[in-house]
């Protein structure tokens, strides 16, 4: 049947095209989203994944799968973004009133969180043979932000061999690359996120995972540092990209978020969501002039046990993906 659309793809027929690129694209977007840390350009370079693939479907001598074919026109894509003099990191912006100062200046700015829902329906494509992350894992905010940290060609060769768990050989094919570079990028790599321990989670919607989530909405809506800082670990950090400032352990938090507390204290409703299976929320604070509640931002944390090990405060670019409206009617 695809080697039927194949040809149909090649005479022009643009239906049999989306046939053969539509089962790929929800798996290409993740990987791009890995590879880059945004949603907004891995939408891009799948876009620009597709327009490539049809102009350079003559060209495809089926030596490798059409699934293979696309990643590593996608890999190659993303490859050149992330060279390019639009990715280079942007200077600190002045810390906002009124936070106190930051533990540190963040090492990724660029991350934006990823739905969810947009892993539901993707390619049942099992993972290569030699893949030593689980897709849950390879989502993850820890994940994808160690990624983040690695060069180019160190980051694309993790993610194809121990996320889609392509052999050295194909993985050199797919980069043009030698099977010596991938392997020594790989041993690289390999060390950078190594050193990197992510907290292990609770099981997923378990009832101490609900009670956990329920106190710290109550708490955040109810602009209770006592009660929130109560909930986080010793060694919490709060972030909020692409701002850079970032706060560490329990004290810096407390800080944080005593001198915030007037702004939280507008918070009025919390939407639940998911994000990059982690628990997460739309802010939604009440306009006292115009009415109505009015999005402010995405609030994602991430668990360890029974407390909470990260606070990450999202901007609202990236709300349309998770479904949350840019206004709600104020119930009061």
């Amino acid at each position: 049947m695809s080697g039927e659309l194949l040809q149909r793809a090649r005479s022009g027929d643009r239906q049999a095209f989306t046939e053969l690129f539509e089962p790929h694209r929800r798996e290409l977007q993740a990987h791009c989203y890995r590879m880059l840390g945004s949603l907004q350009d891995a939408e891009d370079m799948v876009q620009e994944t597709l327009l490539a693939a049809w102009l350079g479907l003559e060209g495809f001598e089926g030596r490798s799968s059409i699934r293979t074919w696309l990643y590593r026109i996608a890999t190659n894509r993303c490859l050149n973004e992330l060279r390019s003099v639009s990715r280079r990191p942007r200077s600190a912006e002045p810390l906002p009133a009124p936070a106190p100062g930051p533990s540190r200046l963040g090492e990724v700015l660029w991350l934006q969180p990823y739905p969810d829902a947009l892993l539901e329906g993707m390619s049942d494509q099992a993972p290569g043979p030699e893949a030593r992350y689980e897709s849950r894992e390879a989502i993850s905010l820890a994940f994808v932000t160690a990624v983040q940290l690695l060069p180019p060609n160190q980051r694309a060769v993790l993610l194809l061999r121990d996320v889609l768990g392509y052999r050295a050989k194909e993985t050199a094919e797919l980069l043009g690359l030698t099977e010596e570079a991938v392997t020594s990028a790989l041993k690289r790599a390999r060390a950078t996120l190594d050193a990197r321990p992510t907290p292990a989670p609770p099981a997923p919607d378990g009832p101490e995972e609900h009670e956990l989530l329920d106190r710290f909405v109550a708490a955040f809506v109810g602009a209770d540092v006592e009660a929130l800082i109560a909930l986080l670990t010793d060694d919490v950090w709060v972030r909020m990209p692409p701002l850079p400032f970032e706060y560490r352990g329990a004290e810096a938090a407390q800080r944080f978020f005593t001198a915030i507390e007037g702004h939280r204290q507008l918070i009025s409703r919390m939407v639940p969501v998911w994000a990059n299976g982690h628990p997460a929320w739309g802010e939604y604070i009440r306009d006292p002039v115009a009415g109505g509640l009015h999005l402010a931002g995405l609030l994602v944390v991430v668990l360890a046990g029974d407390r909470v090990h990260e606070v990450t405060h999202f901007e609202t670019a990236v709300a349309p993906y998770f479904g949350l409206p840019r206004t709600l009617a104020d119930p009061h």
